[in-house]
């Protein structure tokens, strides 16, 4: 899929428009195709730090190419830098040391860049507290000049995690994170530091079950088959007028439904016996199910209020109680709540929306810290991704939404979807209580 805009540069006469009025080329992202290499081509991991040893080996073991330094005329498809080693801001010309000769013309298009630190709270001096802070600034700057369809991230490691950041590093540097830039993610600090081992890294997910709701179509639909491409079971839940396209997605994939309201006063009730009659259990669970009524605060009736926070917010909290308390989140299991961009950054029009979806950050912040038995939580936060939702809006403010990012284009439901697959790789146990916008790096917001 593509815009408007995406289309109209599409040929000779609009390269010409694009370089002589300075507009935006957006560069066509690869995603992942099943059976594809994680990475197609080389990996140049940099940095003295206690990490890139580690990096080298997990690369290996993932079947990717790397070589370690700068040196050579070889071009990258993915750059790690291990920061860890940076104790104060003096050392943190590094960087330049690193990054500067290879991003002069020495990067594959849709380049991966990976930096790797240490969660500052857990740095041993004041000094280098400063210095891993400021790697925020780094990655998010050269996130938004990386260009070629380039993408961004910092990883935080804290100490004991050193060897669960394998899942972290997969995801990253290939191309099932191609809407994902400038984001910050720590593993190991709140929660587990280690990683379930993983046999099958195409089929992570052989023998889990996984609930998700609103999996009729859009998000939604593609979480569920990209689960069950990892190997999941999938429980499809929708509102009963959703009926025929729920029970189309998951006879497609294999897997089961259950058709309800999940406003419902015996919504969770009736999850549960679901999940205890017909599998025993369940490993994971996304709450993408979402409702928008989108007015001006002074013009919004109650009802438009509601209804937006009883399902967008007060259903995944309901019904995560009610599998927890029951004891039916198995061990090493996933909880993945889907919030927004409007829950970061706030949206006009969408005071009901946005709070609902902060709520959502909320819930993964309040339980990140609560779960035992290496259950975790993590939430998505989609940007402007195009589904038959953003299609329906006018064209101009769709056109203009869908390129305020550093890639200058909409995201996919996919995109989405593979994150939260990241999430749910039993290898992502360190990976806990964060939020990681899928949104190309959108203008607004952190």
């Amino acid at each position: 899929m593509s815009t408007r805009y995406q289309s109209l540069i599409a040929n000779p006469v609009g390269q010409i428009l694009v370089k002589n009025l300075g507009l935006p080329n957006p560069v066509p992202l690869e995603r992942h195709e099943p059976g594809a290499p994680l990475v197609s081509g080389t990996v140049a991991v940099g940095g003295e730090g206690r990490l890139a040893r580690t990096v080298v080996t997990m690369l290996d073991d993932l079947g990717v190419a790397s070589v370690t330094g700068t040196g050579g005329a070889e071009r990258y498809k993915g750059l790690v830098f291990d920061a860890t080693g940076l104790t104060s801001s003096a050392d943190l010309v590094a960087l330049h040391h690193f990054f500067t000769p290879l991003l002069r013309s020495r990067l594959e298009t849709n380049p991966r860049v990976v930096v790797l630190g240490t969660p500052p709270e857990m740095t041993n001096s004041t000094e280098e507290r400063v210095a891993q802070r400021a790697l925020e600034g780094f990655t998010r700057s050269l996130g938004k000049e990386i260009g070629a369809g380039g993408t961004v991230q910092l990883v935080y490691v804290a100490p004991a995690a050193d060897a669960a950041i394998e899942s972290t590093l997969a995801f990253y540097l290939s191309p099932k994170s191609a809407y994902v830039s400038g984001q910050v993610v720590r593993v190991g600090a709140t929660g587990a530091t280690a990683a379930e081992p993983v046999t099958d890294w195409e089929r992570p997910l052989d023998g889990k079950v996984a609930l998700v709701t609103g999996a009729s179509r859009g998000i939604g639909e593609e979480i569920a088959r990209v689960l069950h491409r990892d190997g999941a079971t999938v429980v499809g839940v929708d509102v009963p007028q959703a009926a025929n396209e729920l029970q189309a997605v998951m006879k497609d994939i294999g897997g089961d439904h259950l058709m309800l309201d999940i406003t419902a006063k015996d919504a969770p009730q009736r999850i549960a016996k679901h999940l205890v009659d017909k599998h025993g259990g369940v490993d994971v669970i996304v709450h993408n199910a979402g409702i928008t009524r989108d007015k001006m605060l002074r013009n919004m009736k109650e009802d438009g209020w509601s209804s937006t926070v009883a399902v967008n917010l007060t259903a995944p909290e309901r019904i995560t109680r009610e599998l927890l308390d029951r004891g039916l989140v198995r061990p090493n299991g996933r909880i993945v709540g889907v919030s927004s961009i409007a829950g970061i950054a706030g949206n006009r029009g969408q005071t009901n929306y946005a709070t609902s979806k902060a709520g959502v950050v909320g819930l993964v912040q309040s339980l990140a810290e609560q779960l035992d038995d290496n259950i975790t939580i993590n939430a998505v936060a989609p940007g402007f991704i195009q589904t038959k939702m953003t299609d329906a809006m006018p064209l101009l403010p769709r056109e203009v939404g869908a390129m305020l990012n550093s890639l200058s284009q909409p995201g996919l439901p996919v995109d989405v979807a593979e994150t939260v697959a990241w999430y749910a790789n039993p290898a992502s146990t360190a990976v806990n209580g964060n939020v990681v916008r899928v949104c190309g790096q959108m203008a607004m917001g952190a």
